[in-house]
């Protein structure tokens, strides 16, 4: 290799669910070294410590909002808290973490002279009024609500991604993921899917918020996971923003129907309020995807919920 392919990986985010999915996946088909970087506020150190036998993996515990220095290959950058339980802890956080760290991860870029992935996400387009969702959608995100320091700050990084894109010609790819769900979930992270699995094998009620017929896109992340690599390799004049998810929509009560039959739990229903700027329905338009990468997801729900279902029982110890 040269001194630039031999030079690390470096995943941000990276004890993250989807950050350590992407490592597995770099690991499994990459000779360089790789980095995960994280400050372990949501990620969990049991999602690396299993790669802690390849001598090419390394772990730097650091937060992305502070000035970072290494000699790197590759950015791929995922960290910020994600679900919202997570993401309105601290507000305040979450927003920088999404501006301070796109900023300090960009010039990191631009001082390597190397590509630098951002995960952005559906949030962008927040109660959509336009379905399916396109990249070109400009999005109905209210900006003083409680989901905004995500939102918001989300669409604050793209901007920037794509001012040094623009500016410097920094060679970027941005993609919007919709919800995704597998191994490696927090079984406390908040999410719906993680919540329906737990809540269905400790025999609890499963929380459905509102009148459980909004709609969500549910995408496994080993098809997640496909598209970003994909997309990282394209060339240079596809940077994105580019959906990623799966296209088939899901009711919260058909998701949690699906669960319970999966499960074979008793498991009753509980409604309570819908949060505060709750989307009513999300669904990617996936077309670019298919026509510049030719990807689409493969894994159905069934299929998915019952690979995620069998992680839950494992990492609960509940049969």
């Amino acid at each position: 290799m040269s001194y630039k392919e031999s030079l690390p990986v470096l995943v941000t985010g990276g004890a993250g669910f989807i950050g350590s999915n992407l490592i597995k996946s770099i690991i499994q088909s990459d000779a360089r070294p790789i980095i995960c970087l994280d400050n372990f506020s949501t990620g969990r150190r049991s999602n690396v410590l299993r790669f802690k036998n390849f001598t090419r993996f390394s772990v730097m515990e650091h937060d992305v909002k502070d000035h970072l220095d290494l000699a790197v290959s590759e950015i791929w950058h995922l960290a910020c808290p994600a679900s919202p339980p997570a993401y309105q802890k601290d507000p305040v956080d979450t927003i920088k973490t999404s501006v301070f760290g796109a900023s300090n991860l960009l010039e990191l870029a631009r001082r390597n002279n190397c590509r630098i992935f951002f995960a952005s996400t559906s949030e962008v387009y927040g109660n959509p009024l336009v379905h399916p969702q396109p990249e070109g959608y400009f999005g109905n995100v209210n900006p003083i609500g409680p989901r905004a320091c995500y939102d918001e700050g989300k669409r604050c990084a793209e901007t920037l991604f794509f001012d040094y894109h623009r500016t410097f010609g920094l060679s970027i790819k941005v993609v919007r993921i919709f919800n995704t769900y597998g191994p490696n979930m927090d079984p406390s992270d908040g999410r719906v899917v993680s919540n329906f699995i737990v809540q269905a094998l400790r025999g609890a009620p499963l929380t459905v918020y509102g009148s459980g017929e909004q709609t969500r896109s549910f995408c496994f992340v080993d098809d997640l996971i496909s598209g970003f690599r994909s997309f990282m390799d394209s060339p240079e004049a596809l940077p994105g923003p580019l959906n990623l998810g799966n296209p088939a929509e899901y009711s919260m009560l058909e998701l949690a129907e699906t669960i319970l039959r999966i499960t074979g739990s008793s498991s009753k229903i509980s409604f309570v309020p819908l949060p505060v700027d709750d989307p009513e329905r999300r669904k990617p338009d996936i077309s670019q995807a298919a026509r510049n990468l030719g990807w689409t997801p493969k894994v159905s729900l069934e299929e998915g919920i019952g690979r995620t279902v069998k992680y839950f029982r494992d990492e609960l110890e509940v049969r």
